[in-house]
């Protein structure tokens, strides 16, 4: 097992971080000692990456432990817990909008990403439509169903798996019959080669989105979260988010919630870093 220290230039609030993360049940979160156990696939082979915070708010600092190619697993964990964004830049980007405010009160934290992008679009289907807490709960059931565990941590099933699962298995576990069919089809375009999520690393959010709402079950809201959380691109405000809706609503202490118009002329002032405003927003209500 080999062990990496890595310091940053701060802010960067890992308690927050992983107080978000600790919403979902599959995470391995472990808040007293501020680490998370981070379920990676290295080719064919499994490993579980522990990241532990060992630093402060100003002067962030973490300790990883892993087993496997050190360097691409590293470059991984990095991207994953976006260490080389300029969180001081965007925060003081939203000290000249009406959100400043919220930024003061979650200072410093960090867009952590789904572990790897096909576990993000499969949680993005899964949770169409759903409250947040029986979104988790299907979430949980399924990976802990069809998955893989390993030193305690759970693994989403691979492409190959969910592909040849059947309506009647997925429905046993709560699915709507077009949310299993929507999961399987995903599940076979990847294993079939015909979704690259590789190449999606490369490309503008506009052909990763025109690409994506081609394929059954995945319309803007999941293009936009899949955007946000799977790939990490900053500029993304989900305006059909329920969640987004209610935090504007109680941020600006509305009677109703914002129109998507409203929300179309609320968002200007935050580009570019839209998806850092959705951020704190779903935050200020979890």
């Amino acid at each position: 097992m080999w062990q990496e220290t890595v310091t940053l230039s701060g802010p960067y609030h890992f308690e927050l971080a992983l107080d978000r993360l600790k919403l979902d049940p599959l995470h391995v979160v472990d808040l007293s000692n501020k680490t998370i156990k981070v379920p990676l696939q290295e080719n064919t082979n499994r490993t579980v990456i522990e990241v532990k915070g060992i630093g402060n708010l100003y002067k962030p600092e973490f300790l990883i432990k892993g087993e496997g190619n050190q360097q691409l697993l590293m470059e991984r964990i990095s991207e994953i817990f976006g260490w080389h964004t300029d969180l001081k830049k965007i925060h003081d980007h939203f000290q000249n909008t009406d959100l400043k405010d919220l930024f003061r009160t979650h200072f410093g934290t960090p867009l952590v990403l789904d572990f790897d992008p096909f576990s993000c679009l499969l949680k993005c289907i899964i949770h169409q439509q759903l409250n947040l807490n029986f979104a988790f709960t299907l979430t949980q059931r399924f990976v802990q169903t069809f998955g893989h565990e390993q030193d305690g941590v759970w693994f989403y099933p691979e492409p190959e798996v969910v592909a040849n699962l059947t309506v009647e298995e997925l429905r046993e576990l709560q699915f709507s019959r077009r949310k299993a069919e929507y999961v399987i089809g995903i599940g076979k375009l990847i294993a079939s080669g015909k979704l690259d999520f590789h190449k999606m690393k490369q490309q503008s959010d506009e052909e990763i989105a025109s690409e994506l709402i081609e394929i059954r079950g995945v319309g803007p809201w999941t293009v936009q979260n899949f955007l946000m959380s799977g790939l990490g691109r900053p500029n993304l405000f989900p305006v059909a988010d329920i969640g987004l809706q209610n935090a504007l609503k109680k941020y600006y202490q509305l009677e109703q919630k914002p129109t998507t118009a409203e929300m179309e002329q609320m968002k200007t002032p935050w580009e570019p870093y839209l998806t850092y405003a959705s951020l704190y927003l779903w935050r200020s209500i979890e």
